[in-house]
């Protein structure tokens, strides 16, 4: 029982932050022996406790996306979705039993490190705000090999845009929101953990401390500049890389 609320604890913390808290929940609970349910399905499923964290904190957001107040985010969630589901629907199909996002959260480290630099200067590189929702949703389709962290990977494609520090981690969690619940449903469909009244225990500890760790970073991000937040996250994403 203990393995199930450290590992909702563990997601609650790690969600928001540049290092897989999916890559961070297997290597836990493989350590713990968990061999109950399929561990890869756990980390994934325990995702829908920060999807209730972050509805809840963004909910004027969400209201204005739903009742299509804010046609502009609408439409780049949409499209950011869209290619998200193409892009990680047969990447979980293939690589299912493998570990191989280490060497992603390696490449994404080093990147986001050199975007700190290459933003460093008053001009930054900027994506077309066409292409921008299409290149976001790649990333984040790529997320779901375990070992790479969706948050890495979002800022890092979110980077080369006119947001600023807080808008990119508004968009980035809004981001996961739509393919987290496509994730889960299709999970709970195909498997026994809707059965499992541990993992529904598990979830409350990732929404509780995923709502303190999102409130937490949101006021943080209001108080750092973006050459540091992109420093920090890579450094975060190579020291993820080399403790897996």
């Amino acid at each position: 029982m203990i393995e199930y609320f450290i590992s909702g604890i563990l997601q609650g913390i790690f969600e928001w932050l540049p290092v897989s808290s999916e890559g961070i929940t297997i290597l836990t609970l493989n350590f713990l022996r968990l061999k109950t349910i399929d561990i890869l399905d756990l980390s994934l499923f325990l995702h829908l406790g920060t999807l209730l964290a972050s509805l809840f904190y963004f909910k004027k957001d969400w209201q204005e996306i739903i009742l299509l107040k804010n046609k502009r985010l609408f439409n780049f969630l949409l499209k950011s979705t869209f290619v998200s589901l193409i892009v990680g629907y047969p990447l979980y199909k293939l690589i299912k039993s493998f570990i191989l996002g280490k060497i992603f959260l390696l490449i994404i480290g080093v990147f986001l490190i050199i975007t700190a630099f290459l933003n460093k200067s008053k001009t930054r590189k900027k994506i077309s705000e066409k292409i921008l929702p299409f290149f976001a949703g790649f990333f984040q389709g790529l997320s779901v090999i375990p070992g790479l962290s969706r948050s890495a990977s979002t800022f890092f494609a979110l980077s080369f845009s006119d947001f600023s520090l807080p808008e990119i981690l508004k968009i980035s969690y809004l981001m996961s929101a739509p393919v987290i619940l496509a994730a889960c449903f299709y999970i709970l469909i195909q498997s026994h953990l809707f059965f499992n009244l541990s993992v529904f225990l598990s979830l409350i500890f990732s929404f509780l401390f995923g709502l303190a760790t999102l409130d937490f970073l949101m006021k943080m991000s209001r108080k750092i500049n973006f050459f540091y937040f992109c420093l920090f996250s890579g450094l975060l994403s190579i020291l993820g890389f080399f403790l897996s």
